[in-house]
């Protein structure tokens, strides 16, 4: 079978590591790709919002089934488009339609699913340019701190936690009135503040069955013990020791099976991945929010310890027979570490040669920023690459992380060296 991979960061290198290990892999392509799938697929200079070329390479390469990796394709309608050109129905998909994007792709829709089909969630109101005044009295009456969300994609960066309740007045203006994140905020979600860890939990689904994929947790923080600016992630650990049989029980009864009812209820045939983002909450889940599509960093600890044939999986969700494949996990313990540019989230260079990566042993390199300059390999983005090592335990993991963390090289490099320690007292 002929695969195509829509994207470009580590997510997507991880989805092309483990495709490319089915006997089931023909050729592989990924659009646009990195200097990492370069290595074990071919790229295609296509971006993966230009609908129109993916579908000619798709049509020209005779692939059989495509891959969405990133949010923003799947909430412009990738599926949609595929779905409504004759000459394309008959390839197959994981990822869902702009309407079950929905979930990622409006907070005011996922929160109003929430309360709908009785999802524990954090209480909350939507307010627009035109309710400002309610807006700024709604805040008055509530506890600080408090969560201001921007209603549609921003990139990771669309979520405010004001303090004070000036700061919160003030950003929700500036959200509103100012546009301070786009038409992402023309709508904002004002939510109740949460205490407790947060972590996530990923349902691969077909609209009917379901398999629940190993937990993570990841580290948003720029900084070492969680200090300073939101990232797109620093580095992740699966599994995570405090979720405990009888809590994921409790994601799956109150959370998972509510999630697929609902969708299902409004009409959307869902296929593909769900990634519930969960606060645990005085030992409960706490549904933070709904992604539609896998995590990143997360998938680089998530799919190394799926034994299952991936592809198979794929194959079966897109066909709707999710409920006929075997699926299995390894027991071991993944820990990711994320090598950034150095400045990063703020600017940040480009360009700048990697090296040593050649000598990184006992752990799984993904490049997420990266492309190729002639034979050699450079600093492509924020996040650079993911560093992924596997054991038997939580902290010789983290060991083999850290130690392939600090072999890579290049100007500027920063990298946490906190990464799971955190959860080591639950091990």
């Amino acid at each position: 079978m002929n695969i195509l991979i829509l994207g470009s960061g580590g997510r997507e290198h991880a989805f092309a590591w483990k495709i490319a290990q089915s006997p089931l892999c023909e050729k592989l392509f990924v659009a646009p790709g990195n200097a990492g799938t370069a290595a074990i697929a071919t790229n295609l200079a296509v971006g993966f919002n230009d609908f129109e070329k993916i579908a000619e390479q798709v049509l020209e390469n005779q692939i059989e089934l495509v891959i969405v990796g990133p949010e923003e394709p799947l909430v412009r309608g990738v599926r949609d488009y595929f779905q409504s050109r004759p000459d394309l129905q008959h390839v197959l998909m994981v990822g869902p339609d702009s309407k079950g994007a929905m979930l990622e792709g409006s907070k005011d829709f996922s929160k109003n699913f929430m309360v709908k089909y009785g999802i524990p969630t954090a209480k909350s109101q939507t307010f627009t340019k035109d309710t400002l005044e309610d807006g700024l009295a709604y805040l008055a009456t509530q506890k600080l701190p408090i969560v201001l969300k921007a209603d549609g994609l921003a990139a990771g960066k669309g979520v405010i936690i004001a303090q004070t309740l000036e700061e919160a007045q003030t950003s929700l203006s500036e959200m509103l009135v100012d546009a301070k994140f786009g038409d992402a905020s023309s709508k904002v979600v004002i939510e109740e503040f949460l205490t407790g860890i947060e972590l996530s939990v990923f349902v691969l689904t077909d609209g009917e069955s379901y398999k629940i994929l190993p937990e993570a947790k990841d580290y948003k923080r720029i900084g070492e013990a969680d200090t300073g600016l939101n990232t797109g992630g620093m580095g992740a650990v699966s599994p995570v020791p405090f979720a405990t049989e009888k809590f994921m029980q409790s994601v799956e009864e109150n959370i998972v099976k509510p999630t697929l009812t609902g969708l299902q209820a409004e009409g959307i045939k869902y296929n593909g991945f769900i990634f519930i983002g969960l606060m645990n909450h005085e030992g409960e889940p706490i549904v933070i929010e709904y992604n539609a599509r896998m995590g990143d960093p997360e998938t680089e600890v998530v799919l190394p310890r799926i034994e299952s044939d991936l592809l198979t999986l794929m194959i079966a969700t897109a066909k709707g027979e999710l409920g006929q494949a075997e699926f299995s996990v390894s027991k071991q313990h993944a820990v990711t570490t994320v090598v950034v540019a150095g400045g990063y989230p703020g600017d940040y260079n480009k360009g700048d040669v990697i090296v040593g990566y050649e000598n990184v042993e006992d752990a799984s390199i993904f490049h997420a920023g990266t492309k190729l300059d002639g034979n050699l390999v450079v600093t492509n983005g924020g996040r650079v690459m993911a560093l992924t090592g596997m054991s038997n335990t939580l902290e010789r993991a983290i060991q083999k992380s850290q130690k392939a963390a600090g072999t890579i090289s290049f100007e500027g490099k920063y990298y946490r060296r906190d990464i799971g320690l955190d959860v080591l007292r639950y091990s």
